[in-house]
């Protein structure tokens, strides 16, 4: 598959997704702005119910107060010679317009008993002289119905001046039964469908609070509810009731309970579909190097062979038998090559390593110190014949470790050989291991002054089949397995290994290895 064309399905399928989760979270916030509504709904007309319950309250205390203190005016109202003696009794309110005019409203007691009688022979009719008792008797009842009809009526009105008069001078405490406020909240919400915990507070004009039930708080600002009682008072004297709902955010993200399994799936898919594409990349970028490695390894294997082919042909010629110094050069050369050839062929047997989890190393204790010694003694020819140093600092006093000596042994030589692989030209090499303790760790440091590499390659220089990009330089031969095969092995046997360098001023790799504390 060509890179553009998962980039391309990248793009499509990430598009996709955001799409989804677009839609996901819009309907989310569209279903949390239709619960809020519906709860703010529900609340108002509870609280608007509750106003209209005190009102009525109020009206009725105010009908009850004003019956008792006319009892004794109404007994004397129904008695038979009221319209031989009739007491005049007015009373009078102000009302304040907006525009700052005045209504003077008088009413009285009288004119409204008199009425009645005034139209009495418009509305009832009076029987004829000598009619009978029966008809007398239902006369009477009627003229005694119609006046305390006329009575109530002229109460009533009483009763509406006083609310609209004195009224709103009481304090609320007064106007209000602070146990019915709250038995009218819990009876509202349940009828609108709300059975959820409340208190509340009645604050007075003067913004001060004279009743609150347990619980009222006002850190949440949006779960504070406010009513006006008694919303025809004149606006400077507006008392209000505030109701606090502390499982308000439960309540409206309660029924939203169902999109967090689904947005977690949704992300989870996204994730999923990452590290997919991902994976496709390192699958292209692994391919690609697999083929390199192929070229490589084709070009590498071919060399020793054809060498192998012409020396063995060169044998074949008879002149060649009698010449001693020849015959020695051409086996010599057969040998170097054979020797070459079967080291090439055991690189690229290392890569069944890495088909399994872990490879099976033959651990036992070893002196880190002493083994450096002898892989450093080993190797020193070769940097000598280039005219270089190898130098060693043995700082480590606990260097007891339990690895796989043979293949601990292959990690510093393969590390040593790239060190005089990628030295510079001209200038001779200088190596340098050290050892030293750091915690219960020795820490193994092999330093090079070759030609390093950028930062963004150290991070790489691990992978199978990767090989720093050397530009049309191909002085260099190898299959990138190296590396991977030292990083490898050291992990297999609990360390860790990184690699410091710097273009142009050589390349340094540390291994850490738990030590065994000597009893």
């Amino acid at each position: 598959m060509k890179k553009s064309t998962i980039w391309l399905l990248a793009i499509v399928m990430f598009t996709a997704f955001l799409v989804l989760l677009f839609l996901q979270v819009r309907y989310m916030k569209t279903s949390l702005d239709i619960r809020t509504q519906q709860f703010d709904e529900q609340v108002n007309r509870s609280l608007y119910s509750v106003m209209k319950e005190l009102e009525k309250d109020q009206t009725l205390r105010y009908l009850e107060e004003d019956m008792i203190a006319s009892e004794n005016r109404y007994s004397q109202y129904n008695r038979p010679q009221i319209s031989q003696s009739i007491t005049s009794e007015s009373s009078s309110t102000t009302i304040m317009h907006p525009d700052g005019s005045e209504t003077r409203i008088e009413l009285s007691r009288t004119q409204q008993s008199l009425q009645p009688q005034q139209q009495r022979e418009s509305v009832f009719l009076s029987p004829n002289r000598g009619s009978s008792t029966i008809s007398r008797t239902q006369y009477d009842m009627q003229q005694s119905l119609h006046k305390r009809y006329a009575y109530e009526k002229a109460l009533m009105d009483e009763v509406i001046l006083e609310i609209m008069s004195r009224a709103s001078d009481e304090p609320i405490e007064k106007r209000v039964d602070f146990h019915n406020v709250e038995k009218y909240i819990r009876s509202q919400l349940a009828y609108n469908g709300l059975n959820v915990p409340f208190s509340f507070q009645i604050v007075d004009f003067n913004n001060k609070v004279v009743y609150s039930s347990s619980g009222f708080s006002t850190k949440q600002k949006n779960a504070i509810y406010t009513q006006i009682l008694f919303p025809k008072d004149p606006p400077a004297k507006l008392n209000r009731l505030r109701v606090y709902f502390p499982t308000r955010s439960n309540y409206v993200y309660g029924e939203l309970s169902f999109f967090i399994p689904s947005l977690i799936f949704t992300i989870i898919l996204l994730i999923t579909f990452i590290f997919t594409v991902v994976s496709l990349f390192r699958q292209k970028r692994l391919s690609e190097m697999k083929n390199d490695f192929i070229n490589n390894m084709t070009h590498e294997l071919k060399t020793p062979v054809s060498t192998i082919s012409l020396a063995s042909q060169m044998l074949k010629d008879e002149s060649i038998l009698k010449s001693p110094e020849v015959f020695k050069h051409v086996t010599g050369v057969i040998h170097d090559e054979t020797k070459r050839l079967s080291f090439q062929v055991e690189k690229v047997l290392q890569m069944s390593l890495f088909d399994k989890q872990k490879a099976t190393l033959k651990m036992k204790e070893i002196d880190a110190n002493d083994l450096v010694v002898s892989v450093a003694n080993t190797h020193v020819l070769k940097v000598e014949k280039l005219d270089g140093t190898l130098d060693i600092d043995l700082q480590a006093e606990e260097s007891t470790i339990k690895v796989d000596e043979m293949h601990f042994t292959n990690v510093i030589f393969n590390i040593l050989d790239n060190a005089l692989k990628y030295r510079k030209k001209d200038v001779p090499p200088e190596l340098m291991i050290r050892t030293r303790n750091e915690g219960n760790k020795i820490i193994i440091s092999i330093e090079d002054n070759g030609i390093g590499m950028k930062k963004e390659d150290a991070k790489k220089v691990f992978d199978r089949f990767y090989r720093v990009p050397t530009g049309n330089r191909h002085d260099v031969k190898g299959f990138g397995l190296g590396l991977a095969y030292v990083k490898k092995i050291v992990t297999d046997m609990n360390g860790t290994i990184r690699a410091d360098s710097e273009l142009g001023k050589g390349t340094k790799f540390i291994i850490s290895l738990p030590v065994i504390t000597q009893k």
